[in-house]
């Protein structure tokens, strides 16, 4: 039995023959490589960063380490996709890992939404919520549903193509949902100047609100282009490899922002830069 398996969404179905390397293949093959030559080193870096406590130590930055590991999933995820093509005994392995992409990567950074939306909408909970095993039963959490969805996806992906399309879509969409809501809520309250503020209050805030803009934009140019396409799908039952294009490049450069941002606080981008 051959699978098609150039794209980790609902391309990756039953197929009785294997498609032979278009356009879209050939693209969707680059992109996989370079998250996994680019991708997997640069979050192996922070996640050795946020260890060493380079950043604000690992009880503050413990949420966008969990994140770089999904991240390092995905990466790897990334490689199968191009190595199933010659090595059909990874497609398991392959499909257990799309659980990991499509809950992994959104459950974690809502975790992160959440909390920068009780630390400027809600100070005294985010103040007593803030110590280091809270987060971690948060993500103990997180891992477990993490790991429900790449059993789901191991056992019903290549079965059921249009639950996987309502799987991923609605799980999506509702992380999504989540997410625009507390950085929307959050922009507004850094908008708003407090009486009294210091010029270096006021530098912060707006420092703050750029990098929270950057990522609110971030979130809809991830998950915006999938969405459609698995609705499009949905209503038309039709799907063509073209359709997938976007939300796969956007989905793969977009993982790429939460990195850059830490180097970039931490003051390491420029000395990757140099490299």
């Amino acid at each position: 039995m051959n699978y098609s398996t150039m794209n980790f969404m609902p391309e990756a179905s039953l197929n009785s023959t294997t498609k032979p390397f278009g356009p879209v293949e050939i693209m969707n093959g680059c992109m996989y490589s370079f998250s996994f030559l680019v991708g997997l080193p640069t979050h192996c870096y922070v996640i050795w960063l946020i260890i060493t406590g380079a950043g604000s130590g690992v009880a503050s930055e413990f949420f966008n380490l969990n994140l770089s590991v999904s991240e390092a999933g995905f990466a790897v995820n990334c490689m199968t996709f191009v190595l199933v093509v010659w090595f059909p005994v990874l497609v398991e392995f392959q499909m257990f890992l799309v659980g990991l992409v499509i809950t992994g990567r959104p459950l974690f950074q809502c975790l992160m939404c959440v909390e920068r939306y009780l630390a400027v909408v809600h100070p005294l909970s985010f103040l007593k919520y803030k110590p280091l095993r809270y987060r971690v039963i948060c993500c103990a959490v997180a891992w477990i549903l993490t790991l429900g969805s790449c059993f789901s996806c191991l056992y019903t992906i290549v079965l059921y193509n249009i639950i996987h399309l309502w799987f991923f879509s609605v799980q999506f969409l509702l992380f999504l949902s989540i997410q625009l809501f507390c950085l929307v809520v959050v922009l507004r309250a850094l908008k708003q100047s407090g009486p009294g503020e210091r010029n270096d209050e006021n530098h912060m805030k707006r420092r703050a609100f750029c990098l929270i803009l950057i990522t609110t934009v971030s979130m809809v140019i991830t998950y915006a282009p999938y969405n459609i396409a698995a609705f499009f799908t949905i209503v038309t039952g039709k799907q063509s490899a073209v359709q997938w294009l976007p939300g796969t490049f956007c989905y793969v450069l977009c993982g790429f922002i939460q990195p850059v941002l830490y180097l970039q606080r931490t003051g390491k981008l420029s000395c990757i830069c140099l490299l």
